[in-house]
C-alpha cells in the first residue's frame, strides 16, 4: 500500500484550475462493499461557512451519484499525468457496466471516510455539508445551452475538507 502523510489543506499547492479542469480528479463514494468513482474536469475549492470546502457537480443519471446518496463523504482524488489513460477510462465507463478498478489497475484504499485510490498523488477527503439540484431557471446567460441540451442538470455537492492525504516519495 502507498505511503500518504496528512498534510494541512494550506500545503496543498499548486493550481487549483490546473489540478481540476487540466489534470482532472476522481470523485469517489462508498465503502469497502461497494463503491464507485468518476472523473471529473468541474469543481473548486475554497472558503465558505468558514471552513475549507470543495465544490463538486454530479449528474444524477451517473452511478457515483448514488453513492454521494447514500453517504456523507467523498474522496476528491489527484494523479500525476501518468494515470491520464485510467481517469479517461473513468470518465467514459460506467461503475453499472464493469468493475473500473479492474478494468484500470487503480488500487482502493479503505482506511478513511471514503474510498481513494493508492496510486494517487493528492487526495482530499471531504465530509458533505450541502447539496443542490441546479435550476434551469438560475441561469443568467447562455451557459445553460451549451451544456444542458439533455434537461440532465447537475446536483451540486458541498463538502468540508476534513482530510488532505498527500503520497510521500
Amino acid at each position: 500500500m502507498a505511503n500518504f502523510r496528512d498534510i494541512a489543506p494550506e500545503a496543498m499547492g499548486g493550481d487549483v484550475f490546473t489540478k481540476i479542469g487540466k489534470d482532472w480528479m476522481l470523485i469517489s463514494a462508498g465503502n469497502a462493499q461497494s463503491h464507485n468513482m468518476m472523473t471529473a474536469s468541474w469543481g473548486g475549492l475554497g472558503v465558505l461557512w468558514n471552513k475549507k470546502v470543495s465544490t463538486i457537480y454530479v449528474r444524477p443519471s451517473r452511478y457515483t451519484y448514488e453513492f454521494l446518496e447514500q453517504g456523507d463523504t467523498y474522496a476528491l482524488c489527484f494523479f500525476d499525468e501518468s494515470y491520464r489513460e485510467a481517469l479517461t477510462y473513468c470518465g467514459r465507463h460506467s461503475g453499472r457496466d464493469g468493475d473500473k478498478c479492474a478494468a484500470t489497475g487503480l488500487t482502493p484504499c479503505f482506511d478513511s471516510e471514503a474510498p481513494y485510490f493508492e496510486e494517487a498523488s493528492l487526495v482530499l477527503i471531504c465530509k458533505t455539508l450541502y447539496k443542490q439540484d441546479m435550476d434551469p431557471a438560475a441561469f443568467l446567460d447562455e451557459t445553460l445551452e451549451g451544456n444542458y441540451n439533455g434537461r440532465d442538470y447537475h446536483r451540486i455537492y458541498i463538502g468540508e475538507i476534513v482530510r488532505v492525504l498527500q503520497k510521500e516519495s
